[in-house]
């Protein structure tokens, strides 16, 4: 999610900027901006859409200086527009920003008083007055942002310069990246490694709580009460294709090891604590509309399908609504009861699949409220929605879906519990305990990557198996039918994903020691019951894969190899069991050999019927 270049030294430096900025692309963004100081003023060029149509600015009007700022955004607080675009000025101060300042309101209530008048409807504009006010009392610019960044509540990474000390560049960082470029006289800033690694190959990253003070010959580092910290820089060896995918083997990799920073993107800013609810800026539901509701619909296709099932136990959960899950391509012909009384969810990564969007119309036409949760802000089916939960997920390269899939589970989870909350089938102290387990999600999940040496080792037994059956019940049911769609998308092995009970009903007849068969079985509910089918693979001489709770003794007795996962809540277990089946799906597809990011005869997003 959004860009940040920044340069101070010798060099004329807005097409750097540029440059820097196109090798973000695949970040996500829909407006885009450049300010580079000539030696008397700060010349500032924004556009929305694409890098192009800054680019014919900075054609038609070149900036000339070598301090500049880039940044590329994705709307969060306020519409895609050239006046909500970064960087954004006050006075003598420039600055550009990544993340949500969660108090915003309350600090742009207190700086209207006090005379400041903000031309954007960004979070981001507060940092920009609340440093000019303090530059203007005699803070130098170092003072100035540590100050501001004690009163600032929420996630950043931050650049920042002032033509008081046109010398430097000034930045922080706090749950978004930031890493510094050390070059020959001069310096750069960036939220990820490709945009600078055709100019340099020594790097600090800056870690939680950092301030950076850069100038074209010197790096000082500080923690926020101004403590030094003394980092050595690392050399980077990747190539710059190799830097595109943050030094991974393939971007599907990179974007299951991006997974927790996607994960706390998509919570920021829609929990409310004191409340015990969520908010959504862009859902206006009003409690009254929702209790309202007799039914809801939700229509995807793929991945997103198994998000919607796995959605559907916990609307029902939450509020006591029915929900039905429909394949999108079937939905409009089997002539569906739909009233406007019902609440019809698409769920779609890039917002512009075909048959999801045709359901969406359908559904529209019969009069229901729609809903939408895309990952492609103002994508089609976006724009055609009556309301849209946005999964900040950031652009997913990879044509398997992994990152996008558990930031929809993340949307539907904070949209089961508002609407339980607006029909007063939970308490705002379950919501509350809710919403902190969801919290601890990210961590979590960081932790669980660290599995993937262990993950590979059990790939590597499997290479050659023709087939693979994955069974679940309850919650674990989605994500059966999800790591089975997931292994044979990359690896095209035959796979498929049952419900655990149904195994009886066909599939056991299938069992033998060359069917390899993963058992989701954590604690919780269920567990006794999908142990039992466990027994039952066994008894026949099958090959078991347990997905198991950290510390089950008992299940490592029963298999020939267990994939461990922290417990949580048993609501969420289900989000942390995906991660281990990615990256099984992963490391058989990469020893296998086949094109792990663009697998055989499909498509990113399928715009056609």
């Amino acid at each position: 999610m959004c860009g940040i270049v920044g340069y101070v030294g010798d060099q004329e430096c807005a097409s750097l900027l540029m440059s820097g900025l196109e090798h973000l692309e695949y970040r996500g963004y829909d407006s885009a901006g450049l300010a580079v100081f000539d030696g008397q003023e700060t010349h500032m060029l924004r556009s929305v859409g694409k890098l192009r149509n800054l680019a014919a600015l900075l054609a038609a009007s070149p900036l000339h200086g070598k301090v500049g700022l880039g940044h590329t955004r994705w709307a969060t607080h306020g519409a895609p527009s050239e006046k909500n675009a970064h960087p954004h000025m006050a006075g003598p101060i420039t600055v550009v920003h990544n993340g949500i300042v969660e108090n915003h309101l309350a600090l742009r209530a207190e700086l209207q008083a006090r005379g400041h008048v903000f031309q954007s409807e960004t979070d981001t504009e507060i940092f920009s007055h609340f440093i000019r006010e303090k530059v203007e009392a005699g803070c130098s610019l170092e003072l100035a942002v540590r100050q501001v960044l004690q009163v600032v509540e929420g996630s950043y990474a931050l650049v920042v310069f002032s033509t008081t000390e046109p010398d430097r560049l000034v930045a922080a960082k706090n749950a978004s990246p930031l890493v510094v470029g050390i070059g020959q006289d001069e310096m750069l800033i960036a939220s990820d490694v490709p945009a600078i690694i055709r100019h340099t190959r020594d790097v600090v990253f800056l870690h939680e709580g950092e301030l950076a003070v850069v100038t074209k010959n010197s790096l000082k580092i500080t923690d926020l009460e101004g403590n030094p910290v003394e980092r050595r820089p690392k050399r980077i060896d990747w190539t710059p294709a190799q830097a595109e995918k943050g030094g991974f083997k393939h971007f599907m990799l990179k974007e299951i090891f991006e997974q927790p920073r996607a994960m706390a993107d998509t919570l920021r800013g829609r929990l409310s604590l004191e409340r015990g609810d969520v908010l959504f800026n862009q859902v206006q539901l009003t409690d009254e509309r929702i209790r309202t509701f007799d039914r809801i619909v939700i229509s995807a296709c793929g991945t997103a399908w198994h998000a919607g099932l796995l959605g559907r136990y916990w609307i029902e959960q939450t509020t006591r609504i029915p929900v039905t899950v429909d394949v999108a391509s079937e939905f409009r012909y089997r002539n569906p009861i739909i009233s406007d009384r019902t609440l019809f969810i698409a769920i779609s990564q890039s917002g512009e699949t075909a048959d999801t969007h045709a359901a969406l119309r359908e559904a529209r036409d019969r009069g229901a409220e729609t809903l939408s949760i895309c990952n492609v802000v103002d994508s089609s089916i976006a724009r055609d929605s009556d309301h849209v939960i946005y999964t900040l997920a950031g652009p997913e390269i990879g044509v398997a879906s992994t990152k996008a899939f558990v930031t929809q589970l993340i949307a539907l989870r904070l949209l089961a519990l508002r609407l339980g909350r607006a029909r007063q089938t939970i308490s705002a102290d379950e919501a509350r305990t809710a919403l902190q387990n969801l919290l601890q999600l990210p961590a979590l999940v960081e932790q669980l990557l660290g599995c993937a040496p262990n993950v590979e080792k059990i790939a590597r037994k499997y290479l050659n198996c023709r087939d693979f059956l994955f069974l679940g019940r309850g919650v674990y049911q989605p994500i059966a039918l999800e790591g089975a769609l997931k292994l044979k998308e990359i690896s095209y092995i035959h796979a498929e994903g049952y419900a655990a009970g149904e195994m009886k009903h066909g599939p056991i007849a299938l069992i033998d020691e060359a069917m390899p068969v993963l058992v989701l079985t954590p604690h919780g509910t269920h567990y006794e019951k999908t142990f039992s089918n466990l027994e039952e693979v066994r008894a026949r001489g099958g090959r078991v894969i347990a997905v198991a709770s950290e510390g089950d003794e008992q299940i490592a007795q029963f298999t020939q190899d267990v994939l461990w996962v922290p417990e949580l809540d048993e609501s969420l277990m289900p989000i942390l069991c995906t991660i281990p089946l990615q990256l099984l799906a992963y490391y058989m597809a990469d020893l296998k050999g086949t094109d792990v990011d663009q697998p055989r005869n499909l498509a990113k997003s399928v715009t056609v019927e």
